[in-house]
């Protein structure tokens, strides 16, 4: 089955619902049974599928199906965000005592839980060049647990050779995760490719329209069940409401991404060409060093993506983003909308320099017409250069 056919139908039981298309949203916490019998083999009998809200729900059972089935895993455990998901996954498999690996390129509030709260817990994490590839296997340990990945990684769009660091990081027995929520699973295959664990911000591309909080923890055969059971340890759960928006977001990625994949690389494209710009940080570009790694390992590119102009007084930069009238400034990405932020990635880098030499810029660009979006960005650049 292909990728777009599973978005449409996987996690779909429509005759158990009345013949209804979509999964109905279920409000429940408690779950009753007819006899003392059933609801004391709730946990062994295998026809019970729901038996605690906590523990899930038809709503539920449907996303995790769904996303299951687009990334080839073995099974889903759902977050209320990205980041509890990246969280629930790391804790899974550390304790006092162990030592990670995470890029340096890694998104700054995994950074931040690794500094703040797996140091505390005697964990520590060692930062590593995103660009490091099989010489990953120099900084692997015998008490090294996990392999954090991102690619391509946050603010700066490296490309990882993750098929290399996971084959390295496998002979020591470390779990190797990534931060899948880029390609969105739709366009790299992260556990095809030796990755465990994939994690995502189903806040993102999954949801797909900015209204919604949701992560989701895509395991392999060998990771599931530790990584289901310390998950619900913690009491993470995923809201139904926002479940079934992020399913109903999913049935229309596979649109949304084509369209926004040819979108965003028009605009790299005209970026490129600007006498204001000095670099585009996209890898779906030719020009883009992790070109080759990206066409080798994904089936296409989102539209999320970085650029540096060559300016760097704020208030300049300030007359190129205050101005637009169809980029909005906003921390997130993955909708329907495009947004344009200034961006620091050297305030969250300890072991790789970022230094281009003017103000680096994220760019998501959205469903509008890309005409529209280049006739917007012309006029900010001339705001700037003037």
């Amino acid at each position: 089955m292909k990728d777009d056919t599973k978005l449409i139908h996987e996690g779909r039981t429509t005759y158990d619902h009345v013949g209804a298309v979509n999964t109905p949203v279920y409000h429940a916490s408690t779950i009753l049974f007819p006899t003392m019998e059933k609801y004391l083999s709730r946990s062994t009998d295998p026809s019970v599928k729901v038996r605690y809200g906590l523990r899930g729900t038809p709503t539920t059972f449907s996303l995790e199906d769904a996303l299951t089935a687009l990334e080839g895993g073995f099974g889903t455990v759902l977050s209320p965000s990205g980041l509890q998901a990246i969280t629930m996954a790391i804790m899974s498999y550390v304790e006092t005592g162990d030592h990670i690996l995470v890029t340096d390129s890694t998104y700054s509030p995994c950074r931040a839980f690794c500094d703040n709260v797996l140091a505390k817990l005697g964990i520590e994490t060692e930062y590593y060049d995103p660009l490091i590839g099989a010489d990953i296997k120099d900084l692997l340990r015998t008490n090294t647990k996990i392999v954090w990945t991102e690619s391509p990684g946050s603010q700066t769009f490296e490309v990882q050779d993750i098929p290399a660091i996971a084959a390295a990081a496998h002979e020591v027995g470390a779990i190797v995760m990534i931060d899948n929520t880029w390609s969105a699973g739709y366009y790299f295959k992260a556990l095809e490719h030796g990755v465990d664990v994939s994690v995502h911000a189903s806040t993102k591309y999954h949801g797909g329209h900015s209204d919604v909080m949701m992560g989701a923890i895509i395991c392999n055969e060998h990771t599931y069940d530790r990584i289901k059971t310390i998950s619900g340890s913690f009491g993470n759960h995923a809201g139904p409401d926002d479940v079934y928006l992020t399913l109903r977001g999913l049935r229309s990625m596979g649109t949304r991404m084509d369209r926004q994949y040819k979108n965003g690389l028009e605009i790299a494209r005209w970026i490129a060409e600007q006498p204001a710009v000095t670099r585009v940080m996209h890898p779906g570009l030719e020009t883009d060093p992790g070109h080759a790694i990206w066409k080798r390992d994904f089936t296409g590119a989102s539209s999320l993506f970085g650029f540096v102009v060559e300016e760097t007084n704020q208030k300049k930069v300030g007359a190129f983003l205050d101005g637009m009238e169809f980029f909005g400034m906003g921390s997130s990405w993955g909708g329907f909308e495009s947004l344009l932020i200034p961006c620091f990635p050297d305030a969250n880098r300890t072991v790789t320099d970022w230094n281009p030499c003017g103000q680096t810029l994220r760019i998501h660009i959205g469903l509008e017409d890309p005409s529209d979006l280049i006739a917007d960005l012309e006029k900010g650049l001339k705001r700037m250069t003037n």
